[in-house]
């Protein structure tokens, strides 16, 4: 990537308002897309605008596998949210609405098979969702962002600072679960995320691994996928959790909720024990493994305190400029 297509905010904000996002190129080479900035105008010229969601603005991006819809909110400094496992960006609206009203740009792409992306290709793996992070950066925001990982995301989120470190200012890991959790938490997810299941059996299942006692799981009966269960299950394995899991590049917010059933408090110090000082720990009451639906005040003020002590965004103008 030259200089001269990384210095393009003003375009990228011209993309957002005025057009899809069309860059044809594949999902494994997110940052030939940004080279390929200057080289889509036509397509541009007849594409329809960006769609609404919710107040969101909603943008496609083109990719050899198909398309990839992102949920665009507020202006600043970039922000990505990453749903957790069978849910989508839908979930993170609450969240990114908080985040864009204290003044940064909030991303959420959605997960292959999710609104309007693709679907999941037979081969996908945690790099294929990185790679699908990292063109949702490059493309629409004006440098570097900070990756916010609920869950499951957290696992995309560490996969794309470790593949695509150029891209990522800070990594938070929302609601992560320890390595080692109690048993009976995946068969209550399985009955939890199963429409077909009877509703006062998905609540209890809700109730016992999502959500805080006292807290009202009933907003999460709705809203999974579970038609993708194997599919990211089978992602999840690749690449190894040994490959990225002692690898960090960016600062680290490790974002725990109180009475998260994934994540004993005997685990507090997993992250920070192995990276020390790159790690913040921080723990928000009354929350489950949901967390975002239990807490978005709590977890949207913890967040931006966090990202406001990071070193200043760099354009992608800076970061790419020649060193005297």
């Amino acid at each position: 990537m030259g200089p001269n297509t990384m210095a393009r905010p003003q375009r990228r904000r011209q993309l957002l308002a005025g057009a899809l996002a069309l860059c044809g190129m594949g999902a494994g080479a997110p940052q030939a897309a940004v080279a390929a900035t200057t080289a889509v105008t036509g397509a541009e010229a007849g594409a329809a605008a960006p769609s609404q969601v919710a107040g969101s603005q909603a943008v496609l991006l083109a990719h050899a596998g198909g398309q990839l819809e992102v949920l665009v909110d507020g202006h600043g400094p970039a922000l990505v949210l990453l749903p957790s496992s069978l849910r989508d960006a839908t979930d993170l609206a609450p969240l990114a609405q908080r985040l864009a009203a204290q003044g940064f740009q909030v991303l959420r792409p959605q997960p292959r098979g999710m609104g309007r992306s693709s679907p999941p290709p037979p081969d996908m793996t945690l790099a294929t969702l990185a790679d699908d992070v990292a063109l949702a950066v490059t493309r629409l925001a004006d440098g570097p962002a900070v990756i916010v990982g609920h869950a499951y995301g957290h696992w995309v989120a560490r996969v794309t600072d470790v593949q695509h470190p150029r891209v990522v200012r800070g990594v938070v890991l929302l609601a992560a679960g320890a390595a080692q959790f109690p048993s009976g938490l995946v068969e209550a997810l399985a009955v939890a995320s199963d429409p077909q299941q009877p509703e006062a059996k998905r609540l209890q299942a809700l109730a016992f691994s999502m959500f805080a006692p006292g807290n009202d799981p009933r907003p999460w009966l709705d809203g999974w996928h579970p038609q993708w269960r194997d599919a990211y299950r089978r992602a999840a394995l690749q690449p190894p959790r040994a490959v990225w899991a002692s690898v960090a590049h960016a600062p680290m917010l490790d974002l725990q909720a109180a009475d998260d059933a994934w994540r004993p408090a005997a685990s507090r110090k997993q992250w920070q024990d192995l990276f020390g000082d790159r790690v913040t720990v921080e723990v928000i009451a009354g929350a489950g493994h949901a967390l975002v639906p239990e807490q978005p005040d709590a977890v949207a003020a913890a967040l931006v305190r966090w990202v406001r002590q990071l070193p200043p965004a760099r354009t992608w103008a800076a970061a790419t400029a020649p060193k005297p």
